[in-house]
């Protein structure tokens, strides 16, 4: 694998899956990186009408309420993947073995658990948003420009499934690490140290690679 990411690839069946997943979650990256870039447009658009003709965007609040979801949630199964959600490091990487991979089994399958919430909860919520009865499908709309906010609210969902998708697979690569006493199992983020991290880093700055795939 090239940059910084930490998880081992070989020519399994699980990993071929998970790789399959990791492809989704790339293009559902780079759809929120592209609604960073587009909102940081509006902002200089609505900044520049209003210094020079005195008339900001119409709408700009509006077209933050459709973009806000996709920065928020379509990147958060691939930092899931690459290991870059905030968590306590110190303390479970003085684990080793299969102390480590029990560790990370329960925490996954409480995440499992709670994304599913998550999934249920934010698909009801995009239901009162939704109506085949009503214009455009909406029973929400944005206040200036009347946009149906039906499609940002079903970001919401999506992305969890996603997440969720992601962490069985992560929990299947857990406990098979368990079970096998693996030291550096395949499809999983592994543990880097700071000097690790920050030599990966330059390399990844200076446009090197670190082939991290496993024969």
């Amino acid at each position: 694998m090239a940059g910084t990411s930490s998880v081992l690839v070989d020519q399994s069946t699980y990993s071929r899956l998970e790789r399959k997943l990791y492809s989704v979650e790339s293009v559902l990256c780079l759809l929120s990186g592209i609604a960073i870039f587009s909102l940081m447009i509006l902002a200089v658009i609505s900044v520049g009408g209003r210094n020079t003709i005195g008339q900001p965007l119409p709408g700009y609040v509006d077209f933050i309420e459709q973009v806000l979801p996709m920065i928020a949630f379509l990147g958060i199964s691939y930092t899931q993947r690459e290991g870059g959600h905030i968590r306590m490091d110190i303390l479970v990487g003085k684990l080793k073995g299969r102390a480590l991979w029990l560790a990370e089994i329960i925490t996954v399958f409480f995440m499992i658990i709670l994304m599913v919430l998550l999934v249920w909860g934010s698909f009801e919520h995009f239901l009162r948003a939704f109506s085949f009865d009503a214009p455009l499908w909406s029973n929400d709309s944005s206040v200036d420009l009347n946009i149906p906010l039906w499609p940002a609210k079903l970001l919401v969902p999506i992305s969890f499934a996603v997440l969720a998708l992601r962490l069985a697979l992560q929990l299947y690569g857990y406990v098979k690490a368990f079970i096998n006493n693996e030291e550096a199992p395949v499809g999983v983020p592994l543990i880097k140290d700071a000097a690790t991290q920050a030599a990966e880093e330059a390399m990844t700055v200076s446009g090197a690679s670190v082939d991290k795939e496993q024969n």
